[in-house]
């Protein structure tokens, strides 16, 4: 952490931080919201701007509330912010990132869907690295804001309670393993809505395990995989240990998906299928959809009856190979898939089509756009989690395009983050 000042927030600002200055340069401020008088611990410094972490609250909000844990930086900066203020400033934000990166001062008004009572426990997927506790023993960590120094917690009260209960007994078998906390690298959970589990652990090293955690009615399969140490991504380079099952099924709209654990699939499934619904007042039972990003088929097997036929395009194996299984077992005949990147398979766009995007954080790929310009499809159904790609996407296609439908969710209560769902359609 560097120098100690003081500012007066204005607003909260695209990423969750508070927004102040100090003389002419801009502060951004975590633990910070508008209108408090703040002391900032600085741990960024560059030319335009500095960030920091309000260590101070000399004037305090009166919309701040106390947070659920104390590590809520580290997973869910807004747990500060009370529910109703948390929604009218992604609101705010949405609106503001929408002018000032896609120009869209003048689109349909659009409202924020919630669920009030799904502010924790909302998370059906969870990562968590490990630290050493000083009295020895091996505990779940996060990442300290603005460091690389980890923090103990004993779990995140956003993660459905299936999934910590799950992780409390692989941290009690790795501390009976006496595991060294070194060639730890990350646990990934996930559970579905019967509140089922399966785990990964992330290793960096082999190591001679005596036993291995039990299954139970809600932990359901356990994998070990090597990963390399020198990525930060929790990825598989070797499968060492596997024992029930591999994967989980949700039920959406009358179908069983099947899906990994390292497979796309919707953080916030209430939500989610709030968003299905939404989704299918724009589809046509005579007309084609490419389904791009398709993960499992979350998005267009459930809504399988209401188009004439779908391609589901992803690049990760494991999603395709979950999807084909999905399309056979719930005996979907109007739904195909192909296992390559959405900029590999542009051929597919076409004037008469209803094309689908759920793009990772990037958003569309620069050859997507441009054939989307070309050939200029009858309808783009774009749902985002990052407002900022989404917007600078939905500016480059404005020549053509213009916004019939835009819709916010809040899939991640207490954190900054946002999912949009934006509907295109052809102007002639």
């Amino acid at each position: 952490m560097g120098k100690i000042i003081k500012t007066v927030i204005e607003k909260l600002v695209f990423g969750g931080q508070g927004l102040g200055r100090f003389g002419k340069k801009i502060i951004l401020a975590w633990n910070a919201l508008p209108e408090e008088e703040v002391e900032i611990n600085i741990y960024k410094n560059k030319k335009s701007y500095s960030e920091g972490i309000a260590t101070t609250i000399l004037d305090s909000s009166p919309y701040r509330i106390e947070p659920e844990e104390e590590h809520f930086l580290s997973c869910s900066p807004w747990q500060i912010l009370s529910w109703e203020q948390e929604n009218i400033w992604k609101k705010k934000i949405a609106q503001e990132t929408y002018e000032r990166i896609g120009n869209l001062s003048l689109f349909p008004d659009f409202e924020i869907i919630f669920l009030s009572e799904s502010q924790f426990h909302y998370r059906n997927k969870m990562e968590y690295s490990f630290v050493l506790r000083d009295d020895g023993i091996i505990s779940l960590a996060f990442y300290k804001r603005g460091t690389h120094k980890r923090m103990a917690i004993n779990f995140c009260k956003l993660a459905e309670p299936s999934i910590n209960n799950s992780v409390k007994k692989i941290i009690s078998w790795l501390n009976h393993n006496a595991v060294p906390v070194d060639i730890l690298k990350a646990i990934i959970l996930r559970c579905n809505n019967k509140r089922e589990v399966i785990a990964g652990l992330f290793i960096k090293e082999n190591f001679p395990f005596r036993s291995y955690p039990s299954l139970d009615e809600t932990l359901k399969g356990f994998q070990i995989h090597l990963s390399n140490p020198l990525s930060p991504a929790s990825v598989s380079d070797k499968n060492l240990y596997k024992i029930g099952q591999d994967f989980l099924e949700n039920n959406i709209r009358g179908i069983k998906l099947k899906f990994g654990l390292l497979s796309f699939f919707q953080i916030n499934l209430p939500l989610f299928k709030i968003v299905l619904e939404d989704i299918l007042k724009f589809l046509e039972p005579n007309k084609s959809i490419i389904d791009y990003y398709s993960g499992v088929g979350a998005i267009s097997l459930p809504l399988s009856s209401y188009y004439k036929d779908c391609t589901l395009v992803d690049n990760d194996e494991e999603a395709i190979f979950y999807a084909e299984e999905n399309i056979k077992e719930n005996q979907i005949n109007n739904c195909k898939t192909i296992n390559k990147p959405a900029e590999k398979v542009t051929q597919l766009i076409d004037k008469d089509k209803i094309i689908i995007f759920d793009p990772p954080r990037a958003g569309l790929h620069k050859k997507i756009i441009q054939k989307l310009l070309l050939d200029k499809p009858f309808r783009i159904i774009y749902l985002s989690c990052n407002l900022a790609t989404q917007a600078r996407d939905i500016q480059l296609l404005q020549s053509v395009y213009q916004i019939k439908f835009l819709q916010l969710y809040n899939f991640f209560p207490r954190t900054p983050h946002i999912e949009t769902l934006c509907v295109l359609e052809r102007k002639f």
